[in-house]
């Protein structure tokens, strides 16, 4: 097969002439759809979410409060008892170290926070100068361990 009667002067010209003519267009499109480089850029404002300090909390302070069904005060370490309701107090915000066994080597299974109410489940058991009562979490059962009774405060029943 000849292919010389189809790539004459006029074909071969009239390619080149649709090339340039696709290219000259890419490059239009090109330069209408990229951002302009501004080399003076100058100040430019970027967004900015400010987060307020925390502010000092009053420290809550238990007042013993009289339980009209057992005629004695309700506040104080003194009236930690199984089965009753503690919350943590204190620690100016701090929280409260609950630890997996008694004492002060023990490890610590996680931090109590501050006004956090515990269910008391086991105690008193003495050690290193402290008084330590096991809690457990009325809403979750693996927030569980010892905490040391001068940061309790009991609290009525929910």
């Amino acid at each position: 097969m000849d292919l010389r009667p189809y790539l004459n002067r006029w074909v071969i010209l009239g390619a080149v002439g649709v090339t340039a003519m696709l290219l000259i267009i890419t490059l239009i499109i090109i330069g209408w759809t990229s951002p302009r480089f501004s080399p003076n850029v100058g100040f430019a404002p970027a967004d900015l979410t400010m987060i307020p300090a925390p502010t000092h909390t009053p420290q809550f302070v238990p007042t013993p409060t009289v339980n009209p069904l057992l005629a004695t005060p309700v506040a104080g370490d003194a009236s930690i008892a199984i089965g009753g309701y503690v919350q943590i107090n204190g620690t100016e915000g701090d929280g409260l170290r609950i630890r997996a066994s008694v004492g002060l080597s023990g490890e610590t299974v996680f931090r109590g926070e501050e006004s956090e109410v515990f269910l008391v489940r086991d105690g008193p058991q003495t050690a290193d100068g402290y008084t330590w009562w096991y809690l457990v979490a009325p809403y979750d059962e693996t927030r569980a361990g010892w905490a040391v009774a001068d940061y309790l405060a009991v609290v009525p029943s929910p």
